[in-house]
């Protein structure tokens, strides 16, 4: 079994939602263990409004676990993605392993799928504007995500027509 892990900051945002459309995207058929983790992982809880648009969506994170990147977790891994830039980098430097960028991957695009805190410096003054950053974020992880499934499996010898994710899902 092939095993996944997608790598963001803290693990309640980008990584998570990764975790959980990649899983939507096998449709079922997981021969994969998929996973998560954060470079930094300070507990807090996953905001409530990333909790009801991964519920959206379909998926259903009260069984998330926050969880730290570590070496063991590292050794474990067969695929690593990397939600950002710095996340890649973070890797290379701490443990010595090259991670794939998730945009990298699903788009040739060398740029991170940013924290709302990167992408609205102020959230907090304007909450409005973090919510629908990370409502933008979240459908671009979805709708991105048959795209990186297709790759990694060319890439395994294992292509497979990847079931649609219903990114319209209310």
């Amino acid at each position: 079994m092939t095993s996944i892990l997608f790598v963001c900051t803290g693990n309640i945002f980008r990584s998570v939602v990764a975790e959980y459309a990649f899983k939507a995207a096998l449709g079922g058929h997981e021969h994969y263990c998929i996973g998560s983790a954060g470079i930094v992982a300070s507990p807090q809880p996953m905001h409530p409004f990333i909790d009801a648009r991964l519920r959206e969506k379909g998926a259903d994170p009260s069984q998330h676990v926050q969880r730290q990147l570590t070496k063991a977790l590292l050794d474990g891994t067969d695929v690593l993605v990397a939600m950002g830039l710095d996340h890649r980098e973070f890797i290379r430097q701490r443990f010595e392993r090259d991670a794939q960028l998730f945009n990298e991957i699903c788009h040739g695009a060398v740029e991170s799928v940013l924290d709302i805190h990167e992408a609205v410096p102020d959230f907090a003054r304007y909450p409005d504007a973090a919510r629908a950053y990370a409502a933008r974020a979240i459908d671009h992880i979805w709708e991105s995500m048959p795209r990186l499934v297709m790759s990694i499996e060319s890439r395994l010898g294992s292509p497979r027509e990847p079931t649609k994710v219903d990114s319209h899902a209310r």
